[in-house]
Order: structure tokens, then C-alpha cells, then sequence
């Protein structure tokens, strides 16, 4: 006779209990640097930004709280994964309706009015056949 805790399937699988919740942290999935990283002057800004801020735009693109935090304060969402820029070297987050993030680094002289764009990076999408 059979026992109505004995399972009749052909391959026997154990119960599985549901997946734990993820706690939500500041760190990113995705590791920027693997160091702490600190760029000292617009030249090694020009060498080694890119590359980071192209890890933080598929950031953006894959956790939402990363998002927000480096669109409130980009600079200090770096500070907060290693990265260290120099005191003249300013970044802007800007989202156009398109979806398509880019983030400016712009280098402003202490008492000066003006800013002077280094470059900037934009998530651009590509489809090929």
C-alpha cells in the first residue's frame, strides 16, 4: 500500500525551501575597482575614468538602488565603491527621455566661473545582424 508521504514520481526531489531575500546594501553588484582607486590629476582622470564610469553605467542600468544613489551624488556614490577624484573634477548624471544615461566629468579651476567638459560617456544601445 502506499504511504500518502511517499512521492509516485519517477525522480525523487527534495523539498525545497523558498529563496532568502536579498538584503539591500549601498555596495553595488558589480565591482568597480578592484582596489581603491585614487586619480590624482585630469590626466589620469582621461586614462582611467572612462573604463569606471562604463562599469557604473551598466550599473545604472542593472540596480535600481545604485542608480539612484549615484544620480543624487554621483562623486560621493564613487567615494563610496573606491574611487577618489580629484577636488576639481565634478561629474553630472543626466537622463534624457530616451534612456539613455550619460554622465559629463567636467574639471572647474577653484575660483573660476567656468567649466571645462573632459568627456563625457553615454549608454548607447547596438543591435547587429
Amino acid at each position: 500500500m502506499t504511504n500518502k508521504e511517499q512521492s509516485t514520481a519517477l525522480v525523487v526531489t527534495p523539498k525545497l525551501k523558498p529563496p532568502a531575500k536579498k538584503k539591500s546594501s549601498h555596495v553595488s553588484a558589480v565591482k568597480l575597482v578592484d582596489d581603491q582607486t585614487f586619480l590624482e590629476d585630469k590626466d589620469q582622470v582621461r586614462k582611467y575614468l572612462p573604463d569606471i564610469l562604463g562599469r557604473v553605467l551598466a550599473c545604472i542600468w542593472i540596480d535600481q538602488e545604485f542608480h539612484h544613489s549615484f544620480a543624487n551624488n554621483p562623486k560621493n556614490t564613487l567615494e563610496k565603491n573606491g574611487v577618489f577624484l580629484p577636488a576639481d573634477i565634478f561629474l553630472d548624471f543626466e537622463k534624457s527621455n530616451t534612456d539613455r544615461p550619460k554622465v559629463v566629468v567636467y574639471e572647474k579651476k577653484k575660483n573660476s566661473k567656468f567649466k571645462l567638459r573632459v568627456m563625457y560617456l553615454q549608454l548607447v544601445m547596438m543591435a547587429g545582424r
